[in-house]
């Protein structure tokens, strides 16, 4: 099955207090690489989700970003009593030793800003422990949306691939056709210059080595080896578009795709006809939009 590799996905989810919204977005990419954007507080899970990640997808650019917002009750940070007073018994002894103390006042709210005197209402360790399987879910949900999507381009991708497999098609029946007339052309055309030359006695050649000249050239320009490969790799891009598992082509489908340029190449060079020559370059440009479009599959 033909599955693009660009797509979007999105979630949410809302759990004690906590809400969580996360998006999956995909790119090309000839290898898996992955992005995880997280809270700070949830940076522990990182390594993790890139994993699940990657178990559930093949190859592409993934972007995964996950946004945390707390209730007030839990975005309210905790006073640590015990660190106040610390910083506070050592405010005073510092007051204690200077002469004019009373000007000296001790403001508790800029103490809050000291390190230690405020945190988190909930510890990171516990806030990880309980989005683990929030996050997790989420992930799972939006590999099935962003899939969804890849799959609804994959089914254009493939319609287009092909169009333009059945296009060299066509092309390939033509050259096969005009290829078994180029040899006898190229016979009835060196017959009537040798015959000429003859004629003003400027030449004597006799039947023998005229069919071994056009033997010569029928070797040389021998395509009917490069149009078999040709429709057999037209053939197996035909059934790997229409395989109905979930295995990745991508690549299959990229390394058919130089072959096939390699066999146009290859009778391009060996073509001296120009209606074979028209109808080769018109291949390879189909092929070109072929090779352009399996870089976006999967």
């Amino acid at each position: 099955m033909i599955r693009s590799m660009t797509g979007f996905g999105d979630a949410a989810n809302e759990k004690d207090g906590t809400h969580y919204a996360v998006e999956l977005r995909s790119l090309n990419n000839k290898y898996f690489k992955a992005s995880i954007r997280l809270p700070e507080q949830l940076a522990g899970l990182e390594a993790e989700l890139e994993t699940h990640l990657r178990n559930q997808v093949n190859r592409g650019s993934f972007t995964f970003t996950i946004k945390l917002r707390l209730s007030d009750a839990k975005a309210a940070s905790r006073v640590n009593d015990a660190a106040l007073l610390t910083y506070v018994d050592h405010l005073k002894t510092i007051k204690d030793q200077i002469k004019d103390n009373d000007s000296v006042h001790i403001d508790l709210t800029q103490l809050l800003a000291l390190p230690g005197v405020l945190q988190p209402a909930e510890d990171e360790e516990t806030l990880m422990a309980k989005s683990r399987p929030i996050l997790i879910d989420l992930l799972d949900q939006v590999v099935i949306k962003m899939n969804q999507m890849r799959d609804a381009e994959g089914k254009a991708l493939a319609e287009d691939l092909l169009k333009h497999r059945d296009f060299i098609l066509e092309r390939i029946e033509i050259i096969k056709t005009r290829a078994s007339l180029v040899i006898d052309e190229y016979h009835d055309r060196l017959k009537t210059r040798i015959d000429q030359l003859m004629a003003r006695a400027e030449l004597n050649i006799g039947e023998q080595d005229l069919i071994k000249e056009i033997a010569v050239y029928a070797d040389r320009s021998d395509i009917s080896e490069e149009i078999s490969r040709t429709t057999g790799h037209l053939e197996q891009l035909e059934q790997i578009i229409g395989r109905k598992d979930e295995e990745p082509v991508g690549r299959t489908l990229d390394f058919l795709a130089q072959e096939l340029l390699r066999e146009a190449n290859t009778i391009a060079s060996k073509s001296n006809d120009a209606d074979i020559s028209r109808a080769i370059v018109e291949v390879k440009s189909a092929i070109d939009r072929i090779k352009e479009q399996v870089q976006n599959v999967e």
